[in-house]
């Protein structure tokens, strides 16, 4: 079976969307099956990592400066993500699907919907959609949003009524090192104590959160002999100064630059503070507590839905980070607050969530053979 994935990353759109495309492909190598990934080269792509993975990648042209106009744009939350009116996008996606023949075209992207998808399913079999909004047309077989709190009714008016959908963190996309450290990991959460802080904004932090936590803690109570490990993507545009940043706290802090150990981190770290995006899943398959920060409107209800089940504590704006943390802090100091918080995480999923993605493929695959 021949998987192709349209999925961007850029400054904007941030890494979330190729890290869970990635991590399906991989699971699907290992199956036996061929992936190739279709990605325009918007600023802060991650072309580079897809290529050296050694899957076949389509480049689409780096976007122009594009007019603002009602008919270029799929929708006026996320269409200019996109970089190119979406008539064109598809036209160059439908070229690239034409050079292989595709057994599935997964769609990862917030700026297309079902005009999109109509456009190019004429050279794919089936489309699977990945998606977190709930808020536009699908034309799909498969349809997975991995959020807390959200319902299949939801779709009822978005997707063809045969479609399969696939709905809540037991079919979150994580990584295969998860699963397996969990046991290990809710071991050691027994009887906590917050020795080791793992603090991570995103694999861009255009606006530089980082810096504005790192802050913030030098204001709070955390002991001076807390253990801070700063992670962060090569493309972060504030990386230099946050390095500087940490060399001058008062504790021990270092910065770790694209980890391939990140389940390993999240394991021996004791809390995390961290976006609201879908590194949510990775925290709660292991029990670590987190300080979430919202980054972007959409990842407003999963963090809603995360606090409301006592998994985290949420930090709404982050402009309010300086102001807020320290209080935050302190609520997490209080007695059993940590232990609470980690029973909660890794109640809502157990980290085998893409081995299910995977089986649903295959489900729709042998139906429509």
């Amino acid at each position: 079976m021949l998987v192709a994935f349209r999925v961007d990353a850029s400054e904007r759109i941030g890494t979330g969307h190729v890290i869970r495309c990635l991590t399906l492909a991989d699971e699907l190598t290992c199956q036996g099956h061929q992936c190739v990934f279709i990605c325009r080269k918007h600023q802060g792509h991650l072309t580079d990592l897809i290529a050296g993975k050694a899957y076949q990648l389509f480049i689409l042209p780096a976007p122009e400066t594009m007019e603002c106009n009602s008919s270029a744009y799929l929708n006026d939350s996320y269409g200019d993500w996109l970089g190119v009116p979406w008539q064109q996008d598809a036209k160059e996606t439908r070229e690239a699907l034409a050079l292989i023949d595709a057994d599935w075209l997964v769609v990862d992207h917030y700026a297309l919907d079902a005009c999109w998808e109509q456009q190019v399913a004429m050279v794919v079999d089936q489309i699977m959609v990945i998606d977190d909004l709930a808020s536009r047309q699908h034309e799909c077989a498969l349809l997975l949003d991995q959020n807390l709190g959200r319902v299949a009714s939801d779709y009822d008016w978005l997707v063809p009524k045969d479609c399969l959908r696939l709905i809540g963190p037991e079919y979150a996309l994580l990584r295969p090192e998860f699963a397996p450290r969990r046991e290990f990991s809710l071991k050691r959460r027994e009887q906590p104590k917050l020795k080791r802080v793992l603090i991570s904004l995103g694999g861009v932090d255009r606006n530089n959160v980082t810096g504005q936590v790192l802050e913030s803690l030098v204001e709070s109570e955390l002991p001076r002999d807390t253990q801070l490990d700063i992670v962060m993507g090569g493309s972060a545009p504030h990386l230099d100064e946050v390095q500087q940043q940490a060399s001058r706290l008062p504790f021990k802090a270092t910065v770790n630059v694209n980890v391939p150990d990140m389940a390993e981190r999240m394991c021996l770290a004791d809390l995390s503070i961290g976006a609201a995006g879908g590194t949510s899943w990775e925290r709660c398959c292991l029990g670590l507590p987190a300080v979430l920060v919202i980054l972007a409107d959409n990842q407003v209800p999963g963090a809603r839905a995360l606090e409301a089940a006592g998994a985290t504590l949420t930090i709404t704006d982050p402009d309010t980070v300086q102001a807020s943390l320290p209080s935050v802090m302190a609520e997490i100091g209080r007695f059993d607050c940590l232990q609470r918080m980690s029973r909660a995480a890794a109640a809502i999923t157990d980290g085998k969530g893409t081995s299910r993605v995977l089986e649903s493929i295959m489900t729709v695959s042998r139906r429509a053979s």
